[in-house]
């Protein structure tokens, strides 16, 4: 006997549960009656019987389109002229009486001491619940909870997870190839295996949540991506795809070597004109940038251009700032000059990454218009180190404007901080060492507590991201890191985080690396497989 077919067309409220399917045997298929009909509107649901044999299926589909049905004689009701087409658009599922949810796991943490992302004054002992994979409550004392798992630090500090607000993840780990090498050797296959790598370590460091600040042909978005399904590990990311620039400017791929070569990659970076600008912008949205990158000044390891100089034009900067903020996008501009700075802060960008000309006249600019100061000293120090020291590893040009470039930087963060502008916490290095950042801020001047909150707190907020990270707070992911010590009175401490977790997941245990799950067996099989 074939199957037999038939059922009828149900809104949501008259039964929400539908989706909730059912198979006996024991039910008869008629006592739905045959009523069919034409065509069904987004979001009702079709409620239909299958039956073959003795065997009675009774059938939900939530449908995002409904096709068109047509009367058949058979069994002197309503059948579908192409069942086919109807589960291809609706999502069907079969299965055994509906039974209830199992209920989610609770995690419990404990901790002797805490640092919220909220207060900059040590708390503890505290007790963090968390059910799936975000913090439902946080309250003072050891408190046990009935039927919870119990993850005890000890006398560990707990923090939220860390945010770094400029990072490249498009690239490998350099492997000691000067920046021509890794340009011109390196493909971007190898690339995107590389920065699976470069993300799980960043992970491991303690930074649950990062902006990638420039990457070329998609690379931080498919990582990105893969991270969310589960096909790699890594930190929440928010991507700004290829940054733009001008003709001969910081992000124009094509500065120093032959204008005959060229690479069908090197597209998107490269805007001249205010049209350009809008147009890039929206290129990019469609793409899935979560954030607009631009060059509005030279920089110091690219070749030929001037760090001081504003490349961009004002209405080029502003183009990009209006679209991207119709959008929804935030903008971060890349300055080291004091008029690229400082019209980049009249012209409404979010965040000015660098900034090493910002002078007093700047800093109130940057008050005035709520504007965020990322100084990337990390960078700073390290470029500094290899123009000294092995100056062969960089662009032609770019070992003397390093020297004469990065020593200013930490004056310019000090009267910036002193000032009172917003700080948020980037490195714009690579991983390993990113912490160290927190040693050179604090070296500089700032307190350990606002060194903590610029990658916490502060970094949230320019990310806007600060109702799901950046705190210890209910509602927010349960991402946390844990340093044995007071990072308080020895900042240092952030260098060595001991434990990581992300979305309720323990990422590394006792300074450990904590092996993940595979994906699941046939998950990544493709059509070619078989």
């Amino acid at each position: 006997m074939g199957w037999e077919i038939g059922g009828r067309l149900l809104l949501d409220e008259e039964e929400p549960n539908l989706t909730r399917l059912s198979h006996s045997s024991r039910w008869d298929c008629d006592e739905w009656g045959t009523e069919g009909f034409v065509a069904g509107k987004r979001g009702q649901i079709l409620r239909f019987w299958l039956r073959q044999n003795d065997d009675c299926f009774r059938v939900g589909l939530m449908c995002a389109t409904l096709p068109a049905f047509a009367k058949f004689d058979n069994f002197g009701g309503w059948m579908m002229k192409s069942f086919a087409t109807l589960v291809s658009v609706c999502l069907l599922t079969v299965g055994s009486m509906a039974q209830p949810a199992a209920p989610a796991r609770v995690t419990v943490v404990h901790a002797a001491h805490m640092l919220d992302g909220v207060s900059k004054e040590m708390q503890g002992p505290v007790t963090v619940t968390l059910v799936g994979g975000k913090i439902t409550s946080v309250k003072p004392g050891n408190l046990s909870v009935d039927g919870a798992e119990v993850i005890d630090l000890g006398d560990a500090t707990l923090l939220p997870g860390l945010i770094d607000v400029h990072k490249h993840m498009g690239g490998a780990p350099s492997a000691g190839l000067n920046v021509f090498q890794a340009r011109l050797t390196v493909s971007e296959l190898e690339n995107a295996i590389g920065s699976a790598t470069v993300a799980r370590k960043l992970l491991e460091e303690g930074f649950t949540t990062v902006r990638s600040m420039g990457a070329s042909d998609g690379v931080d978005l498919a990582l990105k991506r893969a991270i969310e399904r589960g096909w790699a590990v890594g930190p929440r990311m928010l991507v700004s795809l290829e940054p733009l620039g001008p003709t001969g400017g910081h992000s124009d791929p094509k500065n120093g070597i032959d204008t005959e070569w060229t690479d069908s990659r090197w597209g998107g970076s490269v805007v001249d004109g205010p049209v350009e600008a809008m147009k890039e912008v929206r290129e990019h949205k469609r793409r899935g940038a979560d954030v607009i990158k631009i060059m509005p000044s030279g920089g110091v390891l690219s070749i030929g251009d001037d760090p001081k100089a504003q490349l961009m034009t004002n209405e080029e900067i502003k183009a990009v700032v209006d679209t991207a903020h119709s959008l929804g996008l935030k903008v971060a501009a890349h300055a080291h000059g004091k008029a690229a700075i400082d019209n980049a802060v009249r012209l409404g960008v979010d965040s000015i990454e660098h900034g090493t000309w910002a002078d007093a006249e700047s800093y109130k600019l940057f008050i005035e218009h709520g504007t965020y100061l990322v100084p990337t000293l990390l960078v700073a120090d390290q470029v500094n180190e290899t123009a000294r020291l092995h100056p062969e590893r960089l662009n032609p040009s770019s070992a003397q404007k390093a020297l004469e470039v990065t020593p200013l930087m930490k004056g310019m963060f000090a009267g910036a901080y002193k000032a009172g502008v917003k700080i948020a916490f980037g490195t714009d290095t690579s991983v390993g060492v990113n912490a160290h950042e927190f040693s050179l801020m604090v070296g500089a001047g700032m307190s350990t507590a606002d060194a903590i909150m610029s990658a916490t707190h502060n970094a949230a907020d320019l990310l806007g991201v600060s109702e799901t990270a950046g705190s210890i707070q209910p509602g927010r992911y349960a991402d946390l890191i844990a340093v044995k010590g007071d990072p308080l009175k020895d900042i240092s401490l952030m260098e060595h985080v001991d434990w990581v977790m992300k979305g309720g997941v323990v990422f590394k245990r006792s300074g450990v690396s904590v092996p993940q799950p595979a994906v699941p067996a046939g998950a990544s099989a493709s059509a070619e497989d078989y």
